[in-house]
């Protein structure tokens, strides 16, 4: 029995028999601006904000992770320097009502100077 002859690959070309030497890339000239570059941008950065703030930014933040099948832990933190944090689900139940709490005598969020004067 005889093998049969290996037919070529697809896509695999003869090798050459001498080297070939490469093509040179054709330069291009340097004169001028380049298309479609800053100058299109520049104009959009002079332009007034699109979303003004109305002077308020957050103060305190309440962080709850509770996956399905886990425990629950949460984080309750304050710019005025409060920062507490949970784990489990009475611990957790117990956090978020201190940090309901601590909204109303934060005194970032509730100035004393005001409260005097009331």
């Amino acid at each position: 029995m005889t093998t049969p002859a290996a037919s070529p690959l697809e896509g695999q070309h003869p090798t050459p028999t001498r080297p070939h030497a490469a093509e040179q890339a054709v330069p291009r000239t340097a004169v001028g601006e380049p298309k479609g570059a800053a100058r299109k941008g520049v104009p959009t950065a002079c332009l007034p904000d699109r979303h003004p703030g109305d002077g308020r930014y957050p103060v305190a933040w309440l962080h709850i992770s509770a996956p399905k099948g886990a425990t629950p832990t949460a984080t309750s933190k304050c710019l005025c320097g409060w920062d507490r944090s949970a784990i489990g689900r009475k611990r957790v139940a117990a956090l978020i009502q201190a940090h309901a709490d601590h909204r109303t005598a934060c005194p970032l969020r509730n100035p004393q100077e005001e409260r005097a004067a009331a």
